[in-house]
């Protein structure tokens, strides 16, 4: 399925802070805790807590949290479909990293080894 400029755009505008929360009740409702969620946005994003924590307070969009991240070169090993989108297809940049986030949160949830969340092995 190809996203579309229109959901291109609502996934540009989206904030941070609106889907970090979500982020963290969805690991730990399946046991991982949000020390790990935060290994790995920093492992995908460059971001430390203390970014990360600026980041959700000044309420960035999505389209700000990626321009100001330094995406991991492996990046591009996080393949699969996410909400109906195979994640390599996705052409438009901030989608594809957004996919890329949600890809690796589900990954976590599902007790997925850290070691292969953050393509080490």
């Amino acid at each position: 399925m190809k996203t579309t400029p229109k959901h291109d755009a609502r996934m540009a505008k989206m904030t941070f802070a609106s889907v970090y929360p979500l982020y963290i009740e969805k690991v730990e409702k399946k046991g991982r805790t949000k020390k790990e969620l935060d290994q790995v946005i920093e492992w995908l994003t460059g971001f430390d807590d203390k970014k990360l924590q600026k980041l959700v307070e000044d309420n960035v969009t999505f389209e700000i949290f990626f321009a100001r991240a330094k995406l991991n070169p492996n990046a591009q090993l996080i393949t699969g479909v996410v909400c109906g989108y195979r994640i390599e297809e996705i052409e438009n940049p901030v989608t594809r990293n957004v996919r890329y986030l949600d890809k690796l949160v589900d990954e976590l949830a599902k007790g997925r080894k850290m070691e292969k969340i953050l393509r080490q092995g």
